[in-house]
Formats: structure tokens, sequence, C-alpha cells
């Protein structure tokens, strides 16, 4: 049975054109469409889709208006937004995700731009991910007390174990709800952790500086935006850049930074697989990866081709706690994954792997 889509967008050529992308892929069917949020809302009260596609600046209630209130309201729906490509839009954009948008899609700056084949492949792609996923649950009881684990502060038994280990890194790789997921593990690593953090998120270019200054302001230890030539430091968070890809590169005893712009693999860039493979030169002494929820398997193969030359410890996200259980179940599946963890222990199985400085 095809999957029931409403379409919001206060542009009446924009809806059509949509629809009429949405139309050709029998997996879809578009059931409703409405030109400004405060309709959607409406339907949303009284139906049930598979997915939303919510534009954001739209008159009589935005779409970030629209999230706001059905959080508010404990409707489910499954949020896919379309962005603009600025500043304030990937800023927006990052605040519709931690309201509960599942992904986004950026808009062409002319609908007929639409048209264009790689725009379609990722629109139809990113859409059936976030239909397919599982409807976000509220919580009925606000007061009961929170069942997530402390913060782990690790003990000397942790340092014991990060000294007779040497040299460690932590790659992680995440696509579709994680930024959201991602505010669950990186704010949880002490400031002192000893080890560098890579991390790759399917997004845009534009989209991911917004992204690093989110998580730097909600975590004890330093995350930014991966720059070209940056040498890596303990204790801090590289997110790559989006519309690259990023490498890591061994000078003089020290590891920088390396874009490279070489085609879309597994139809993302940056793609984990080229992250976790130019590890394998690199002379540290173990790899801790971490696979959180995403659509398709990026950091799979990588993740497989960087195992055969270096120590490696990989921890998945569990399919229970994924917006989308496709990259960990790729881990999983290959016989890669040492743990498989709810989401809320990842970062502790991290500082575990890891310890901290001193």
């Amino acid at each position: 049975m095809p999957k029931k889509i409403l379409i919001v967008d206060d542009s009446a050529l924009m809806r059509r054109v949509l629809c009429d992308i949405i139309e050709e892929d029998q997996r879809f069917q578009v059931v409703s469409m409405a030109n400004n949020g405060a309709e959607a809302f409406e339907l949303l009260k009284t139906n049930q889709y598979d997915a939303v596609i919510l534009d954001v600046n739209m008159p009589k209630m935005s779409g970030i208006d629209v999230l706001k209130g059905l959080k508010q309201s404990r409707i489910p729906a499954r949020v896919m937004m379309v962005s603009v490509d600025t500043s304030d839009g990937a800023q927006i954009t990052m605040e519709a995700l931690e309201l509960g948008a599942f992904d986004f899609i950026q808009k062409p700056v002319s609908a007929f731009g639409c048209k264009a084949e790689e725009f379609r492949k990722v629109f139809l792609e990113t859409l059936y991910a976030v239909a397919s996923a599982a409807l976000p649950v509220y919580e009925q009881d606000t007061t009961k007390p929170s069942e997530k684990p402390p913060v782990v502060i690790p003990d000397k038994n942790v340092k014991a174990m990060k000294q007779s280990e040497g040299n460690i890194i932590v790659a992680i790789a995440s696509s579709t709800g994680g930024p959201k997921a991602l505010q669950s593990v990186i704010p949880e690593l002490p400031a002192d952790l000893d080890a560098p953090v890579l991390l790759v998120q399917h997004m845009p270019k534009g989209f991911t500086v917004s992204l690093a200054e989110r998580l730097n302001e909600l975590s004890k230890l330093k995350v930014k935006e991966a720059q070209e030539g940056e040498e890596l430091q303990k204790g801090t968070v590289y997110v790559a850049m989006g519309g690259l890809h990023l490498n890591v590169k061994s000078q003089g005893g020290k590891y920088t930074i390396h874009y490279t712009d070489e085609p879309n693999r597994e139809g993302v860039k940056p793609c984990a697989n080229y992250m976790y493979e130019s590890l394998r030169e690199t002379g540290y002494d173990k790899v801790v990866c971490a696979v959180l929820t995403g659509m398709g398997a990026d950091g799979m193969e990588g993740i497989r081709n960087l195992k055969k030359k270096k120590p490696i410890h990989v921890i998945a996200q569990d399919e229970g706690s994924c917006t989308v259980y496709g990259m960990p179940k790729a881990i999983a599946n290959a016989g890669l994954a040492d743990q498989i963890v709810p989401l809320e222990q990842i970062a502790r199985e991290i500082v575990m792997n890891v310890g901290i400085i001193g």
C-alpha cells in the first residue's frame, strides 16, 4: 500500500511540482495538501499520514509553529522539512530537528530546480526513510523521574585501561535522526576525553556550522566544524563540513583534517566510509567507531576496510532507539558490531573505551 503524504507549502507551484515527483513513485500517494501551517495543523489533528513535507516560512503558522503545536498537543507525525540554503535557514532547520522533524531537504531556488535528477533522487530517498520510521513517542507522565543513566565520570580503572591501549581516536557516523540523537551523545562526553572525536553527519553545505554551534552550546568539550589542515586535539569534536569528504592525514607525527571532493558515495557527501578508511594509514593504536541512526549503509564498508589494518571497537545504536534503523543495521548484519546499545548508553561506552586525560 502506498505511503500517504501531506504536502504543506504556501507556493501553489511548489506544491504541484512536489506532488508530481511523489506521484511518479509508486511507493507514495499524496492524499492532502495545505497552503499554510494553520491549515496543516487542522489536518493533522484529525488525519494520519505516513509523512508530512513541511515548508518553513508560511503565513498564519510557520513550519516551526506547526512543530511546536504538534509537540504541545502530543500529536505524533513524521515530518520532513523543506529548508532554504541560507545561514538563517540552517539555524531554523536545527530548531526544527530539535522540535521533532526527522530530516530535511534543501528547497531549490525555483520550483523548476526540483526537476533536477539529483534533487528528485535525494528527495524521494529521504521521504521514504522518514515515512518508514517509527512515529515519535511523547512521554505520558512528565513528572516521572528520568530513567536515563547519569553521565559517567570515568574512574581510575578507565584511566588504567586507556593507558594500556595507547593513542585512540573516536569516529562517529549518523544520518536521518542524527542531529537530535547526537544531543544525547556529544553533550554526555567529558571535557577531558582522552581522544579527538570525528563526526560525519549527512548534511549539505552550509548546515554543518549550525549543527556544530548547537552541539558546542550543549557540550562540555569543544565542538566545531572541521577546517582544512587543522591539527586534531583531544577533547574536541570535529564535525565534517557538508558537501566535502573528511579524511585524516598524518604529517610529521601530527594528525590533520584533509577534505576531498570525490563524487557522492553511498549517495552522500560527506560520506563516513572515507573518514574510516583514511584512519587506516594513521598512527592511532585504536579507533572507537560509533554508528548512529540513519538510512542506508554508510560506515559499514569503511569500518570493514579499517578493521583490516587497525584494532577497532564498534558501537552500534540499537533498533529501538533509532529514528531509522539503516546504518546501524548494516553494521550489525555484517557482524562488525562489538556492542549494540540504546542511544543513551553510547556516550558511556565511548568513555569506557577511551578514558580521560590524566
